[in-house]
């Protein structure tokens, strides 16, 4: 058995992670490290684990008793978790925030795509899990990366569901706001843009058009819905047909024929993917789960690769479709 610890047990992504794990025929959770919840039952604060488990929270972290951690941590916060404990060099590191994402020389965190990465996720020792919005988007175009295709600006507008801000309320999170509304934030300058860049320009290198992003907030809970469109000179039949190529050996990422809807996907860990084509124009409609495939989902299928076992192996989750 895999034997797992979890750090920031709190979360949503935490709470995701939990209910995949304890349901994973390869997996023993060790511990679930949590200082603000520490003695309560995991129920308590998850609570749709109810009858499932009955693991507590914990202040301790017994690193020595694992084979894999998972970093739910805030954004900056995975940093000072290493630099402030010590973990054996030897030791698998699964981080869900944003800190190991960009390549650089300080670190050696494999960038956790598996439609992107999967043979070097495979030898990976330290992980870096993709964002959201980063997930649903590269997925979107990276098919056309491969063939060296953009090269005019791409436009996206994609809305995401309100777990997508965590588990803290704030003011455009709460429900009272949130319900029966929608906005526009971070126009221009989300800070997944460097990932889904970054990526773009592995296979593509050439890369240099403008990538105009829009993120929208929704006034649902979980999902992302994504569509892009770029100029494109091939027929609708080569696209699809390079799509289907690219994604063939994808576990999780389908293309479809009809136009999709993004109960498709919720509580799943598929991304789903359209394409139509208008006149000069390719339109890519890109959807999964922002919890799931843009989180847990994805650090679980990431943990499964790294181990040697079934990429689809305890991620058998299912949409009621409507």
């Amino acid at each position: 058995m895999i034997k797992v610890g979890i750090v920031g047990g709190a979360g949503y992504t935490a709470g995701e992670l939990i209910r995949i794990l304890i349901h994973h025929p390869a997996v023993e959770i060790a511990f679930i490290n949590s200082k603000s919840n520490a003695g309560n039952p995991v129920t308590a604060v998850h609570s749709g684990l109810i009858g499932e488990t009955d693991l507590v929270f914990t202040d301790k972290l017994f690193i020595n008793q694992i084979d894999v951690l998972f970093l739910c941590t805030a954004h900056g916060d995975s940093v000072k978790f290493l630099e402030a404990n010590s973990v054996p060099k030897e030791l698998k590191i699964i981080d869900l925030s944003t800190d190991f994402r960009h390549f650089r020389d300080d670190h050696d965190f494999v960038y956790g795509l598996p439609e992107l990465n999967k043979d070097k996720i495979k030898k990976a020792n330290h992980l870096a899990n993709p964002g959201c919005f980063a997930t649903t988007i590269q997925l979107a175009l990276l098919p056309l990366a491969s063939a060296g295709l953009l090269k005019d600006e791409i436009h996206v507008n994609a809305i995401t569901g309100s777990t997508g801000a965590g588990v803290k309320p704030s003011a455009t999170s709460h429900f009272s706001w949130r319900n029966n509304n929608i906005s526009v934030y971070k126009a221009f300058e989300h800070q997944h843009l460097q990932e889904i860049i970054q990526s773009l320009r592995q296979i593509q290198p050439d890369f240099d058009a403008d990538l105009n992003f829009i993120p929208v907030r929704g006034n649902f809970t979980r999902g992302i819905f994504a569509t892009a469109y770029t100029k494109c000179a091939l027929s609708i039949e080569k696209i699809d047909k390079l799509y289907r190529d690219y994604y063939k050996n994808a576990a999780f990422t389908h293309i479809v024929s009809a136009n999709p809807d993004l109960k498709q996907v919720v509580n799943t860990n598929k991304a789903i993917i359209h394409l139509k084509k208008h006149g000069d124009y390719v339109l890519i409609i890109s959807m999964s789960d922002n919890l799931l495939k843009g989180a847990s989902g994805q650090a679980v299928e990431n943990m499964n690769l790294m181990f040697g076992l079934d990429e689809k192996a305890g991620l058998n989750l299912k949409s009621t479709g409507f």
